[in-house]
């Protein structure tokens, strides 16, 4: 069922439809955060006049035309941290868009590098964004960990956080105050637990060949410039040099305010919005993906009712349960069996 019927309803109905078919993904508070000017902690990537700071230097966009995207990366490098912005993404028509929010250390370690990523995609117009996350250990660059994801709003009309935590022990991904994805420390990982500094980068591009369904629909530059704006920036952390063997004292110092600070723990009300996040809007996952990974990498925690959703692609399934699930749905709208068409970009 193509989703522009979702997108076609009248605004009234859509609001109540979507209030009582999907459950509000309310976590906690809003995170006790300092935020910092663009000056205070970036500097210009790549783009020229693309990366456009406002006057106060609080927020910054983000341009992509037929000519060059832009990107930005922070001024330090940081070993470990918390690392958040409020974005808004390009509306309208956006296939084969990539915007990203990540970290890595790529231009330092270029065999051994450390990535953690928000991957934006694009998509044709009256189809949602969607998105994912990974994450890559000391170069293991084959062996990805990504998960794929829709989103509960439209973050084109209006901006929202997203965070990523990163310490000795975890990693947390976050979109306003709800942790969609946690990764746990373990001894098996090894290496492949991101543990170099990292700088901070945010850019937009040209990712036609790949991010819209395989790269069948590409970017149109008529629709062009294409911007997104990044604003109330946080970067936790203490500055590192990256090559330097041992951590100061304040960066112990640092860490140890970093593990006690209230994003660092998922309360058990924030758990639930995880669960239930991960149950609506995830539909691909490495860990369920036996084809690719006939052992599942160490880090993964197979939960047997999540990875029941879940063919041995790493894609949801869309028989048994799920085809009861949307013959039922068609009494109540169009907006769940929309959730669970097929998707071809994984």
């Amino acid at each position: 069922m193509d989703c522009l019927c979702f997108w076609s309803l009248s605004k009234p109905f859509y609001i109540l439809l979507f209030f009582f078919s999907f459950p509000r993904l309310i976590a906690s508070a809003a995170f006790n955060l300092s935020t910092i000017s663009f000056d205070e902690g970036y500097s210009p990537l790549f783009g020229d006049g693309n990366l456009v700071r406002s006057p106060n230097g609080r927020t910054a966009r983000l341009l992509l035309d037929r000519f060059t995207g832009a990107g930005f990366i922070s001024s330090k490098m940081y070993k470990y941290g918390f690392f958040s912005a409020n974005i808004k993404l390009p509306g309208d028509y956006t296939a084969g868009l990539c915007v990203a929010f990540y970290t890595s250390n790529g231009d330092v370690f270029e065999k051994t590098h450390d990535e953690l990523d928000f991957e934006f995609l694009g998509n044709t117009e009256g189809k949602p964004w969607r998105f994912q996350t990974n994450l890559y250990g000391n170069g293991s660059t084959s062996r990805g960990r990504e998960e794929r994801y829709r989103l509960w709003f439209d973050p084109s009309k209006q901006f929202h956080r997203y965070s990523i935590l990163w310490t000795a022990k975890n990693i947390i991904f976050y979109i306003d105050d709800v942790p969609i994805r946690e990764v746990i420390r373990s001894e098996e990982m090894g290496g492949e637990y991101p543990s170099k500094p990292m700088s901070l980068y945010a850019t937009i591009w040209d990712a036609s060949n790949w991010a819209t369904s395989g790269g069948k629909y590409k970017v149109n530059y008529k629709y062009a410039p294409f911007v997104s704006e990044f604003k109330d920036f946080v970067l936790e952390g203490c500055p590192s040099d990256p090559i330097e063997e041992f951590p100061s004292v304040e960066c112990y110092e640092s860490y140890s305010r970093l593990e006690s600070a209230d994003y660092a723990t998922i309360t058990r009300r924030q758990r639930s919005a995880m669960r239930k996040f991960r149950q609506r809007y995830m539909y691909y996952s490495y860990c369920y993906d036996s084809l690719r990974y006939p052992v599942p990498p160490p880090e993964c925690v197979v939960i047997p009712s999540e990875k029941d959703r879940f063919r041995n692609t790493g894609r949801l399934r869309f028989g048994g349960s799920h085809q009861g699930r949307k013959r039922r749905s068609r009494r109540r709208g169009r907006v769940q069996v929309s959730s669970i068409e097929y998707d071809p970009d994984v």
